[in-house]
């Protein structure tokens, strides 16, 4: 299952997926422990910038790696005025990682911790390695301050087994959000 559209097991993984990803950050937050650094989540703060030229962002985790490639335009209202002289028209945005304490799992999210993004995604594709996606979903809005996430509609976005990106003509170019759950390779014996 890719995403939830009108299957049966849909409303469980919408319920499961934000639990996992706060257990994920809560453990990226925790003291280092036994776990070896490589396999501890992270979290990774990058500039969206807009311009219209393609940028990407990427994190690994052991054998897993999570990339985002963007193109964006506009969003002059994401400029923070005590950065404007140093870094004009750029839009802080966050990177998570994470694999589930059974390694069965991989996370990424992608999104913008203030919630609404004031940029025009011209195109958008964030693409695992390692693992095979199992859930993921795209919202034009970000869930802060009282506010809910509002996924995009099924039709704007596609989902393979290791990438999730605009659906070129149908895209209504807001993005602020996504997230995605892969399944990682399981050593049989």
């Amino acid at each position: 299952m890719a995403a939830p559209c009108g299957r049966s097991g849909g409303r469980l993984w919408a319920a499961l997926v934000p639990a996992a990803l706060l257990c994920l950050a809560a453990r990226a937050a925790e003291e280092p422990s036994t776990t070896r650094a490589a396999e501890e989540p992270s979290t990774a703060h990058f500039d969206v910038r807009p311009g219209g030229e393609v940028h990407s962002f990427s994190r690994s985790l052991g054998d897993y790696t999570c990339t985002f490639t963007y193109s964006a335009q506009g969003g002059t209202n994401e400029a923070s005025w005590t950065n404007f002289r140093a870094f004009p028209l750029r839009s802080q945005w966050q990177m998570n990682i994470g694999v589930s304490e059974d390694n069965l799992l991989f996370s990424c999210s992608v999104w913008r911790p203030q919630g609404k993004s004031y940029l025009f995604f011209t195109q958008f594709k964030a693409e695992v390695k390692g693992a095979k996606i199992e859930y993921a979903m795209a919202y034009s809005q970000a869930a802060v301050g009282g506010q809910s996430d509002i996924p995009l509609k099924q039709e704007e976005f596609e989902i393979t087994e290791t990438t999730v990106s605009h659906r070129e003509g149908k895209f209504r170019f807001e993005l602020s959000k996504l997230m995605i759950v892969a399944k990682t390779p399981r050593d049989e014996l």
